[in-house]
Order: C-alpha cells, then structure tokens, then sequence
C-alpha cells in the first residue's frame, strides 16, 4: 500500500485524536465513509489534514465499474487523488515544511531506483505507487501520511482548492511540455471537459498565440470560450462529419495548426487530430478513451507529423504553483460543484461528476 493507506511493516495506528474518516470504495456504485488507519509517521513524511479533493474522470470509473484502463480494484480502497491539505505533523528529518503549512500533494510515489527513475522520467516508473490506483488507497480522507518531498508549500494567494487542482492542472502542463508549445505554437485542442480546459490554460501560459478547442457539446464550448478560447468548433461522433470538421477547424485557426492535443482519445477524435496538424506539427495523445485505435497514420507520417503520449506527469508542482501565484493561470472557475464530507454528500457528488452536464471539477472541502 501507498503511505496513506499501511505501513511498511504493516503496523497502523489511528490518525491524530479524533478517529480518522474515508471514502472507501466498496464495490460498483457503493462508498462508504469508514476508519481509515494511519501508518506510522517516517522521518521523511508528514502527516496532513485533507482539506480539499476533486473528483477525476478516473475516480468515476473505478465507482462505476471497479477498474479504469489495465486496473482493477479486488479489495476496498479508498479513493481520491486530486488534493491539498494542512501539515500537522512533520517527521524528524523534514526542514522545509513545519505545522500549520498549506501545501498541494504530488499522489505519485516512485522506487527512485528503476531505469526510468533514474533517467528523470520517474512519471513511467513501473513500481509507482499512486494514490486511488489498486491496490494503493487514495487521499479522500480527514488525515494522511505522505512524503514531504511530494508536498508542495503554497503561497498565501493561492487556496487549498486551488492546490488540489495541481493535479489536473499537472496533466495539461506535462501535455506542453512534451509538445513543445511556445509563444510561436498555434493549438488545437479536441475535447473541452476538465482535462481538455485544463490544456488549454496551459496552453495560453505556455504562451501560444491561438487557440481553438472543439467539442459536441455547446455547455463546454462556451466555458472554454468564456476561459480565453480563441475560437470553438461543434463537432460531432460520426466519422462521415470529419472532412468538413477539419475544414472548420483550419479556418477557425486562421493558420496551420502547430500542435494538437486529443484530449478524448477515440478513433475519431485521433483522426481529426491527424488531418487537421500541419506539416511537421505534433499530435499529443492525452485522452485515453480507448485502447485501440484506428487512424489514418500513413497520411500523417507522409506530412512528418510526430506523434506523442503522456502519462500523468512529472516535476510539473512548482511550475503550476507558479502559474497560480502569478495569475498566469485561474482554475477557480473550473471548480462548479462543491460538496462536504458526510455520507450523502460524497454520493451526490460523485453522482454530480458522473452526470457531466455543467459539471467540469467537483470538489470536497473537508
């Protein structure tokens, strides 16, 4: 298990005076908030109170149906990744963290030894263990323990809802990152939920210049019109749509489309993506709707357009912090539903982000 959830040695204890609380995932549709044992506190961690968590698209998934993508959860875990919280407790070799911080926290723990660890791409570390990913339990609790390394001081201007949206954030800046987006990169962006939004900011604070997203739902293109797109394209699900589609989006751009991101991850949101690049552009796959594809690559490949993926992230929490602080980047609107932390209240907000709607982050403030 992850720090949050046992001990190396297995032993637990209960977490500060009050009886620790969580959402435990029980089975398809079934949370239940229940005691949630601490492991004792290392010399490097600290033991924090969860003050703010959002439900991702992930979280959802394993509630629905008990796994997302290769997982699958066998046992009761508790879930939640997307999270801020208050130090209180430090361990005795931590010295940049004291009582009383409000800090972000990274969910991922990697074995700092691997090939990959070791190469800086500690993100793609096969014995990572990250919180609400079987078996390891997630962060939607009163209390947790984590290492301090992965939690990130915030400044005064920044909130505790704005740390947990580190995380999502997180998703889009790697997304940048790995695209090379710059202030000469036109982006298009296919998919305008949470994490297509959240590219988007990243986009802009990147500093691209233009920036066109498309979605089939009017809701969300008008949120991502309302949050700095420069244009929005309606799209549609069938593939007989596509040539047109494209033809909207490269006139909506005004000039060739550098960089894509696909946001969505279907054989046709990735077709799109394809034909609508310009020579030499990248197409970043971020989205992982389905686990295969079909796609017309030769024409693609013929235009050199490069393909990418991401997984999650990495070394990317200072950077969005920084991106809050300065006001380069505001997540506040993305957060349009908030919810408590009693039994009722985690299952209509779970309910909430399942429905979609006008729900883009739902958020619990414990």
């Amino acid at each position: 298990m992850g720090k949050g959830g046992q001990s190396a040695d297995g032993e637990a204890r209960e977490g500060g005076e009050q009886e620790n609380k969580a959402a435990w995932l029980i089975g398809v549709n079934n949370l239940k908030i229940q005691t949630f044992n601490l492991p004792r506190l290392g010399p490097n961690d600290v033991q924090i109170k969860i003050k703010a968590v959002g439900i991702c698209g992930s979280d959802v998934h394993y509630l629905k149906t008990m796994k997302c993508g290769d997982y699958e959860v066998k046992e009761p875990m508790v879930i939640g990744h997307e999270c801020a919280g208050i130090v209180d407790v430090v361990g005795s070799e931590v010295k940049h963290l004291v009582s009383g911080d409000h800090v972000a926290l990274e969910p991922g723990i990697s074995c700092a030894k691997c090939h990959q660890c070791k190469g800086g791409r500690y993100n793609l570390c096969p014995d990572m263990k990250f919180f609400a990913t079987p078996p390891v339990h997630g962060s939607l609790a009163n209390q947790i323990v984590h290492p301090a390394d992965l939690c990130f001081k915030l400044p005064e201007n920044v909130s505790l809802e704005e740390g947990a949206m580190c995380e999502p954030l997180s998703v889009g800046v790697h997304a940048c990152r790995r695209a090379n987006v710059t202030s000469e990169t036109t982006v298009l962006i296919i998919g305008a939920g949470p994490i297509g939004l959240v590219s988007m900011l990243s986009a802009r604070a990147f500093g691209a210049p233009r920036i066109v997203i498309v979605d089939m739902d009017d809701q969300r293109l008008a949120m991502a019109k309302s949050l700095g797109a420069d244009e929005t394209v309606k799209v549609s699900t069938k593939a007989e749509d596509l040539d047109d589609e494209v033809a909207k989006i490269k006139k909506a751009m005004k000039s060739v489309v550098d960089v894509t991101f696909d946001c969505v991850g279907f054989s046709k949101t990735m077709s799109t993506a394809l034909a609508a690049t310009g020579p030499g552009g990248k197409v970043c796959l971020v989205g992982m709707g389905h686990s295969m594809m079909t796609v017309p690559l030769t024409p693609a490949a013929a235009r050199e357009v490069d393909v990418v993926g991401i997984f999650r992230y990495r070394n990317t929490w200072p950077l969005c912090i920084e991106f809050l602080r300065s006001g380069k980047i505001d997540v506040k609107p993305l957060i349009t539903h908030r919810f408590g932390f009693s039994q009722k209240e985690v299952e209509d907000a779970f309910e909430t982000s399942a429905r979609g709607g006008n729900a883009i982050k739902v958020m619990f403030n414990l």
